[in-house]
């Protein structure tokens, strides 16, 4: 799974996303054609639990006042 990465060109300020591995780094501005595109510090996924790991009593159940 590849994550998003956001760019912006310093030459004409357009910016936008892009989904590629971690190994690759865009240099090119897709608009102006100019060598001047930074990445952006991305605002990252969300933490996620999944799997077996956790206490059932981590979340409290609805309805249930403590």
């Amino acid at each position: 799974m590849c994550p998003n990465y956001d760019y912006e060109c310093e030459k004409c300020g357009y910016a936008f996303e892009k989904l590629h591995d971690m190994k690759t780094r865009l240099k090119k501005c897709p608009r102006c054609k100019e060598l001047a595109l930074i990445r952006l510090i991305g605002k990252g996924s969300g933490l996620i639990f999944k799997g077996n790991g956790f206490y059932c009593n981590d979340y409290p159940k609805e309805g249930k006042n403590e």
